[in-house]
């Protein structure tokens, strides 16, 4: 059985701020307060890339269903499906909008890239993309041989690639490289194919570049000076 005196102490240490006394210094007790959480809305802008309208050509046809949206024009067909995220609206001026189908941070990252990828679809099948190759070097030469294109760049033993469906390939004077089709990305991703084989190098500039790509060039070392 606890003692009175016993009881009054431990009573007064949990009324009181202070736990005690040990050898003439006061050891502050610990008070235990309510954190109060702050809630930010996060406000998502709107893209400006995304809410620009995508100007339909009267040669293309747009079947959609649902987040699904196939494009169909002169050169090809393709297709896309969006998050939902994301929504798609046909506007009776031969318009279409992307636009967003919630607020949140990842439908407004999405809104811009989406766009994008429809605006390139309409173009593609309607205009077609092209991408253009150089080679640099001597005896570095390209031909087309059926449906390959073979090339030489100082290698013991000359790159064959086979061109993908839907892609078309034209050589001039064996050193400019033409890569045309309807699909933006697997036309850049094929030139960056080509490309990889021997990316140009900084001293003389030989290699397959982009016809619009800028070599940064270095200076070699010196001779030692007599």
């Amino acid at each position: 059985m606890a003692s009175p005196v016993g009881a009054s102490v431990q009573s007064s240490y949990l009324r009181s701020p202070f736990l005690g006394e040990v050898n003439g210094m006061r050891v502050p007790g610990f008070s235990i307060s309510r954190v109060a959480v702050v809630r930010k809305t996060v406000e998502c802008k709107e893209s400006r890339i995304g809410k620009q309208p995508i100007a339909v050509p009267s040669n293309v046809t747009l079947v959609m269903e649902g987040q699904d949206l196939k494009v169909k024009g002169p050169l090809g067909e393709l297709a896309i499906s969006y998050p939902r995220e994301i929504k798609l609206d046909k506007v009776d001026s031969g318009l279409l909008k992307v636009s967003k189908a919630v607020e949140t941070r990842r439908a407004n990252q999405m809104h811009g890239l989406f766009r994008t990828l429809t605006d390139n679809m309409v173009v593609g099948v309607s205009k077609g993309f092209e991408k253009k190759l150089q080679l640099i070097g001597t005896g570095y030469r390209a031909t087309l041989e059926g449906k390959d294109i073979v090339l030489n760049l100082g290698f013991s033993h000359p790159v064959r690639m086979t061109i993908p469906d839907g892609i078309q390939v034209k050589v001039e004077e064996n050193t400019r490289i033409t890569v045309s089709g309807y699909d933006k990305s697997a036309i850049g991703q094929f030139a960056a194919t080509i490309r990889k084989w021997r990316p140009p190098e900084p001293y003389k500039g030989k290699g397959v570049k982009y016809a619009d790509e800028i070599v940064r060039r270095k200076e070699g070392k010196a001779g030692k000076k007599k």
